[in-house]
């Protein structure tokens, strides 16, 4: 197998793009197939992965991609299937439609290990119209790369093979370039990238964790944020496993359980609409919540969940949501407002009186009587409070437990309610009085939480772009639904993300 290439000396992924750019027309071709080294591991044997590029036998006009390991004999890991292409171009990029063919099947592939692929429609627009086409490109392979070695790589190439990708996946340049990507598959295909991309970092932590090797995640929150039409968006992926665990209580959850609550993954959207009013003397800056959307989804389909696990129903909640709005250059900022006061509730309370009297028998002497008074106070589930530190704008969301009001994100419920069958974290996903929606999720929208945070900014920033921060955490408790266990815990994650907005 000839090779044109070779990047075994460097730990960067190599430049997929520019190497079959470079390749010569395949009439050319000296041998059968061209091959470019992904990683060279330290070890003696030094087995190596890479990525080759095949003419089918008998026909020059389709070609293979496949991942192997090159040992004493090569080991193929993933092979793709025959891809027809045009000759009359002098390399493979050349031609618009083999480009699209070639990397429309790695967006096929990778969405192959998402567990619940629904079909969506997906047109690659004119490559000429994609800024940072060749950066996606090369991104697409090393998301393959990485998916493929999670899988299906030896265990003497495998972990340190891994933890070489991952850095490259997790890198700042690779973070911003997946932004880009997933704004051109679209929110579709954008949830199924990241359910099998999730899913095989939970697969691998979980093989990991199982040897008692210390790990850090590849990319345990994938966000990114923006500002469009008036509205700032950040949309956010973890996988549950990956979350910081705040505290966890005892006994040990069983096998079944852990499995239910390891396959899981967060998906958020935080959407805030924004507006700028021009004054006389200052411009005002007014953002409010239009949509804060919070799942918990699965990243195994059901039958696997059923089998292996407890059940889909266990899982995690959301128990808390805080946001921080902050503007990054502060010298033009006046002052900050928010349009909430901190809440002074009315409570219903229904009063129940009852006396009961006896006579005791003749021959006793005394009167017996006893009293009772019953008192409901009904409690709304999810409380919100805005407040302001320095310039910075806060939003909190908590859950509480309906029967005793105590947050639930910082407490525990008691062991009564653990057995009741009728407290209101059991069956939660069911329950006419559930605090989430049927899938388990929450909702916060604007017709309830649209109270506005309000900047006075001084006239002179006019027609300037100002950077906002946001910056927030998401807390998930599991407190048992329908199995039968003693044990809950609470996760977090945080995400922060800088947003643009034009002074005019």
């Amino acid at each position: 197998m000839a090779s044109s290439s070779s990047s075994s000396s460097s730990s960067l992924f190599p430049d997929i793009w520019t190497w079959i750019q470079n390749l010569p027309p395949i009439m050319e071709w000296t041998s059968n197939s061209m091959s470019i080294s992904i990683y060279s591991s330290s070890s003696s044997f030094r087995p190596s992965l890479k990525l080759s590029i095949s003419k089918k036998l008998q026909s020059s006009s389709f070609i293979i991609l496949s991942l192997f390991v090159d040992y004493t004999i090569s080991i193929s890991l993933w092979t793709s299937k025959p891809l027809r292409v045009n000759l009359k171009s002098r390399t493979l990029l050349d031609n618009e439609d083999n480009v699209s063919k070639i990397f429309l099947t790695l967006v096929d592939v990778i969405l192959q290990y998402c567990p619940n692929k629904n079909i969506s429609l997906f047109r690659l627009p004119k490559l000429s119209s994609i800024p940072n086409f060749k950066e996606m490109f090369n991104f697409s392979f090393l998301t393959l790369s990485f998916l493929v070695c999670i899988y299906e790589a030896p265990t003497d190439l495998r972990s340190e093979c891994l933890h070489k990708l991952k850095d490259q996946y997790a890198c700042e340049q690779s973070r911003e370039v997946s932004k880009f990507l997933m704004r051109l598959l679209g929110s579709n295909i954008e949830e199924q990238w990241m359910r099998a991309v999730n899913l095989a970092i939970t697969n691998w932590i979980v093989e990991v964790k199982a040897r008692n090797n210390g790990l850090k995640t590849p990319s345990s929150l994938f966000s990114y944020g923006g500002s469009s039409f008036g509205m700032w968006k950040v949309q956010l992926y973890c996988p549950l496993i990956a979350m910081d665990l705040e505290k966890s209580s005892s006994p040990s959850p069983d096998e079944k359980l852990v499995f239910s609550l390891n396959y899981n993954q967060v998906e958020g959207v935080i959407q805030l609409n924004h507006r700028v009013i021009i004054r006389e003397s200052w411009i005002e800056v007014i953002t409010k919540v239009d949509n804060i959307r919070c799942d918990v989804v699965k990243l195994v389909n059901d039958t696997l969940m059923k089998e292996r696990g407890a059940g889909k129903a266990e899982k995690h909640f959301p128990s808390r949501i805080s946001l921080q709005l902050t503007p990054v250059q502060q010298m033009n900022v006046l002052s900050i407002s928010v349009s909430k006061s901190s809440e002074n509730p009315t409570r219903d309370i229904s009063s129940e009186k009852s006396v009961e009297g006896s006579l005791n028998p003749p021959n006793t002497l005394g009167l017996s009587i006893s009293a009772g008074e019953t008192v409901t106070v009904s409690l709304k589930p999810w409380k919100f409070e805005q407040s302001v530190h320095g310039n910075r704008g806060n939003l909190n969301w908590y859950l509480h437990d309906s029967v005793n009001g105590r947050e639930v994100f910082s407490s525990k419920p008691s062991m009564f309610s653990l057995l009741n069958p009728r407290a209101w974290f059991k069956n939660r996903y069911r329950n006419v009085y559930r605090p989430f929606t049927r899938q388990g999720g929450i909702i916060f929208a604007e017709d309830e939480y649209g109270e506005n945070v309000v900047w006075k900014v001084d006239k002179s920033a006019q027609g300037k772009v100002m950077e906002w921060e946001i910056r927030g955490w998401i807390w998930l408790t599991y407190w048992p639904n329908k199995h039968r266990t003693f044990y809950t815990e609470t996760r977090r994650l945080e995400f922060r993300e800088i947003v643009h907005l034009t002074l005019a």
